[in-house]
């Protein structure tokens, strides 16, 4: 309350002018809100998304985000990140400061407060009508000339040079915000179906997969380690006390859980010291592995149809604009190719390819009828041979989905000798109850298989694979206190993202790849 003393003895007394002020204070704070209410109230940062979803015409709001072109020192492209779409906000140059607008470049961060007005330029529903610029961070256009932040077309693979700025671009921020959704998608599918999210560790004393290929993990002096009385390293001084890996599997981890709490899941990065340079592998990448107690192969076949659908609908729902954007874009890359090198299918269409047919499943034995009798294989088109016992590559998975079936496909029961060790071996000694799920334009996406879960054929196959019982002691006595049958598989994150985006190159579906020769940002 405010108090006045008057010198005036003829003055009203104190009381009355307080009653007189508390009765003005509301008044005067109505008519600064109508007239000025940024006295009042500061202004709220508002997204682009979500101005540009409601179109409310005639609001003062106040945007941040990046230049990405300014025109004729009247029209500025914003982008904050929230969505592909620029807001345009217009000035008039005469109502600013010269020195002001020669700052706004691109890439310049901004923010702008305006009014929100009908446009009457084309491509856009909405404009703001700018009244106040501030430069919240400068830009030197030289050096911008020089970045992916320029404003014209650049080849992924200088895109993959500064990766610190490729998510400004158009093409990286709709397949990042592409990848959030799957991420998420992951995770809403499992917990709405009652899985628990199960962190595995990252340093691991066991190679789940048997291919050898880890990177070690030591605190060893690399120049003069301990060494044993046979000369050897001596890794009890080392900080675990043995030899240490990054993982490249959650799997065996999942399996013990999953045989107290039912279903569990993982999702987290996984490493292989694979010295390959192809467009689809990298050194770190991240993997979801679920695990059913007692399921089988046909239930795990089941589940992985349902989620591999799932994740493809909700992008599909959810990620409308940058979809667009991709599919336009892979469309438009099409064109410059040969007839016979286009896809069939566009990005949108295929993810519906997924989305509205059932998945085909055949065995193993089956596929390779098939391939054996198809007219690439009679003519010899295909690069690698079909005969039964070899792995099945690209091309033949790809004939099996986008030619023959015309729909994913799932193929099971493959030759033991070419899967891992903990798959259940079947009746007839020769296959394993192993499946592999096959996309349009990628091929294999999904491994997985029923887990062998009979203690002494376990033992038998860790003699077949040289696998020292001591090593995994601890995963054979979940087969000695309740075993019972149990199934999951392997779902390489990346390579989702890869078939959600169109993209063609695993390195442009993670922020910051790991690759041979490649440990940069």
């Amino acid at each position: 309350m405010f108090t006045f003393y008057s010198k005036n003895a003829f003055s009203p007394n104190t009381n009355e002018i307080n009653e007189c002020f508390l009765v003005l204070i509301p008044l005067l704070s109505y008519i600064l809100l109508i007239f000025e209410p940024h006295l009042l109230v500061q202004m709220k940062r508002e997204k682009i998304a979500d101005i540009l979803s409601a179109s409310e015409i005639g609001k003062s709001v106040l945007i941040k985000g990046w230049v990405r072109a300014f025109r004729s020192n009247r029209f500025i492209q914003v982008n904050d990140g929230s969505t592909i779409k620029n807001i345009q906000a217009v000035v008039d140059f005469e109502n600013f400061d010269e020195a002001i607008l020669k700052r706004v470049t691109t890439a310049s961060a901004v923010a702008i407060t305006g009014e929100l007005v009908e446009s009457v330029g084309a491509g856009q529903a909405v404009e703001i009508k700018v009244t106040n610029i501030d430069i919240l961070g400068d830009a030197n256009p030289d050096e911008v000339q020089k970045t992916v932040m320029q404003p014209k077309k650049h080849s992924l693979e200088f895109l993959r040079e500064q990766a610190h700025l490729r998510f400004r671009t158009n093409t990286f921020g709709a397949v990042f915000r592409i990848r959030h959704a799957v991420s998420f998608a992951v995770h809403k599918y499992f917990n709405d179906n009652g899985f628990n999210y199960i962190h595995t560790p990252i340093i691991t004393g066991s190679d789940a997969e048997g291919a050898g290929e880890m990177f070690r993990v030591s605190t060893l002096d690399a120049k003069n380690p301990p060494l044993n009385e046979d000369g050897e390293v001596d890794y009890k001084e080392d900080f675990f006390g043995k030899p240490v890996n990054l993982t490249v599997s959650g799997q065996l981890e999942a399996e013990l859980a999953a045989l107290a709490l039912g279903q569990v899941y993982t999702f987290g990065p996984t490493f292989r010291a694979e010295n390959s340079n192809t467009s689809r592998h990298l050194a770190e990448f991240w993997m979801i592995e679920p695990e059913v107690a007692f399921n089988d192969l046909k239930d795990n076949m089941d589940l992985t149809e349902t989620f591999l659908k799932y994740i493809c609908q909700y992008i599909l729902d959810n990620c409308k604009d940058d979809l667009q954007f991709l599919n336009d874009r892979e469309e438009k890359e099409q064109q410059s190719k040969p007839q016979i090198e286009r896809n069939e299918l566009t990005l949108i269409e295929r993810l519906k390819f997924v989305t509205e047919n059932d998945f085909v499943r055949l065995t193993y034995t089956e596929a390779i009828d098939v391939l054996r009798n198809s007219k690439p294989f009679k003519k010899k088109k295909f690069k690698y041979d079909v005969a039964w016992g070899v792995d099945l590559h690209s091309e033949h998975e790809r004939y099996l989905v986008e030619k023959k079936y015309k729909c994913p496909v799932i193929l099971t029961d493959y030759p033991a000798e070419i899967k891992a060790f903990y798959m259940r071996q079947n009746d007839d000694g020769k296959t394993v109850a192993a499946m592999d799920v096959l996309f349009p334009g990628i091929g294999e996406i999904v491994g997985g298989s029923q887990r062998e879960e009979r203690l002494d054929i376990l033992k038998k196959k860790f003699a077949d694979f040289n696998i020292p019982e001591e090593d995994l002691a601890w995963y054979i006595d979940t087969r000695k206190f309740g075993t019972v049958p149990h199934a999951g598989f392997g779902l390489g994150f990346e390579r989702m993202v890869m078939f959600v985006t169109g993209m063609t190159n695993i390195r442009d579906v993670i922020p910051f790849p790991r690759t041979p020769q490649n440990a940069e940002f």
